[in-house]
């Protein structure tokens, strides 16, 4: 499994849901309110009320729409499919929520586990086409290249994400992340980078969901490279899931299962090209009052594997 299929696979379901009607929704425009109006709309106000004030967009309008009007939680693809994060899958779409996770990974390095948590991502919608994206990995705690376990704060990173278009049916954004060297080397943080990627998220049929996306992170500073090792690294995710059950019938409400894949591969001439595959089969579930329950497992399949495998742990909030 190449690279390119990853990048082909991505661009054909984009390209095929492109020409596809823009939604069983009014056209009717959102009203425009003013960026910093919108902001605090976006953050406060009732996203998910009902008739929902979600409209469809496109690339055309990326300019001129979007920037002053109230975020709105995206109606369900035609299929019935929510639109909602996995574990292992890429995001695609704006959320309104925080997610706290826990991890574990078996043999890291082939040097004991490594353990990552609590570790909190925050989720901001400002506008229909802006969002922020917080990570915030409280501890990380690992060997790394030393015989005793090492305990600090990792890497946290804010990402300015868009949506370039929107149906009912796909969605495609981008974003920046920009990570700060606020932990420390040997639990393999204390990176600068800065990461462009590119996401979608499709309902192609019934309750399926296929997202997916590429990215380059791009490392800088004396530190980033002669301390932490740090590598020019394209990466690939494509995922797939199924939802078996509604929203209303919690603990199991929205209960999908999916399996991810995310592809690695380093890209400069400061070490081996490196490629690493990890296969990741995860779930999800709204357990009552927009609390949910995720799950997941990272699965190596090449080597050398950077663990032998990752669970996580997750519980979320949707606000």
């Amino acid at each position: 499994m190449s690279v390119r299929l990853f990048c082909v696979l991505g661009l054909l379901v984009a390209v095929g849901r492109g020409g596809e009607a823009l939604g069983a929704t009014s056209s009717s425009e959102p009203e425009r309110v003013g960026v910093w109006d919108a902001a605090i709309e976006s953050l406060t106000g009732d996203a998910y009320a009902e008739p929902t004030r979600w409209r469809p967009f496109s690339l055309g309008t990326f300019f001129s729409e979007g920037w002053d009007q109230a975020w709105a939680s995206p109606v369900n693809g035609s299929g019935g499919a929510p639109r909602q994060g996995w574990i292992g899958a890429a995001d695609g779409v704006f959320y309104r929520l925080i997610i706290g996770t826990f991890s574990y990974a078996h043999d890291a390095g082939e040097n004991g586990n490594a353990y990552t948590g609590p570790a909190f991502t925050l989720y901001t919608p400002l506008s229909r086409r802006f969002e922020l994206r917080y990570d915030l990995p409280l501890l990380v705690s690992s060997k790394g290249s030393t015989s005793r376990y090492h305990t600090a704060a990792g890497d946290i990173a804010i990402t300015p994400r868009v949506i370039l278009s929107e149906s009912q049916d796909l969605t495609q954004s981008f974003g920046v992340s920009f990570r700060a060297p606020t932990g420390d080397e040997i639990n393999g943080n204390g990176i600068a980078a800065i990461t462009p990627a590119y996401e979608f998220w499709s309902n192609p049929w019934k309750k399926l969901v296929v997202r997916g996306g590429a990215s380059m992170s791009v490392p800088y500073g004396h530190d980033s490279f002669d301390e932490a090792g740090a590598r020019n690294t394209f990466g690939a995710n494509l995922a797939a899931g199924y939802y078996f059950t509604d929203h209303d019938a919690t603990p199991f409400g929205d209960l999908v299962f999916s399996v991810g894949t995310t592809l690695t591969q380093a890209t400069d001439d400061r070490g081996p090209n490196t490629t690493t595959l990890i296969f990741t089969p995860a779930f999800r579930t709204h357990v009552g009052c927009n609390w949910y329950l995720l799950a997941g497992i990272d699965v190596p399949a090449t080597n050398p594997d950077p663990y032998d495998y990752q669970p996580t742990v997750g519980v979320m909030k949707v606000f």
